[in-house]
């Protein structure tokens, strides 16, 4: 039988380190928002500290941005893990977003709709990686409805594309006008209309 050991080194722990800390900071802040004074405040790290793992604020900030979505994305996973039909998965996902504007899984709220909104021309870098974490949301909504397509749960009908855009477009934008207002019933109102559509719409 063969071992195999995987050794953390200390210069990935610490890069690891300033990516957690500085996620946040990015997601609030923006890119043009966030110093290199605030990345060294939340890591308590010198800038020779921080350049010496990474070669400038553009590398920083796009493994930021992929290590927030993957908190997001882990913790939809686990929200729908145990759900054994493509309506349960839908619903579950709702459920997930409620409250979402108040209290997002990375402080500062949805790193996807704050990166695409923060990105232009100037950064495609950073528009390039929210381009990809949105098509990893759409299709995760995409195959969630074909599946129930395909099982018969859902009619045969039903544009599977067409829903998963309507589907995310209306909770990052319930998040936005939440967040803007800092009325967090939007949000919620919007997705009990899309739990209704679900049996109005979707159900066989």
């Amino acid at each position: 039988m063969v071992y195999f050991c995987f050794v953390i080194t200390k210069s990935e722990r610490t890069k690891q380190f300033i990516i957690e800390q500085s996620a946040p900071i990015f997601n609030k802040k923006g890119f043009a928002g966030t110093s290199l004074a605030d990345i060294q405040e939340a890591t308590g790290l010198t800038k020779g500290g921080i350049y010496g793992n990474f070669e400038s604020k553009d590398v920083i900030a796009a493994e930021a941005f992929d290590f927030a979505l993957s908190k997001v994305r882990q913790a939809l996973q686990q929200a729908i893990a145990n759900e054994a039909t493509s309506t349960g998965k839908l619903c579950a996902i709702f459920d997930f977003y409620h409250n979402y504007s108040a209290y997002p899984v990375v402080e500062g709220g949805c790193p996807l709709l704050n990166t695409a909104t923060d990105t232009d021309d100037a950064l495609p870098f950073l528009k390039e990686k929210a381009r990809q974490g949105l098509m990893d949301m759409l299709g995760t909504l995409q195959h969630i409805i074909t599946k129930g397509i395909k099982y018969g749960e859902f009619k045969p009908e039903i544009n599977a594309t067409a829903e998963a855009e309507y589907i995310f477009a209306v909770i990052e934008g319930g998040i936005m006008m939440s967040k803007v207002s800092d009325k967090h019933t939007i949000l919620n109102r919007l997705l009990t209309k899309l739990k209704a559509d679900i049996k109005d719409r979707f159900a066989v």
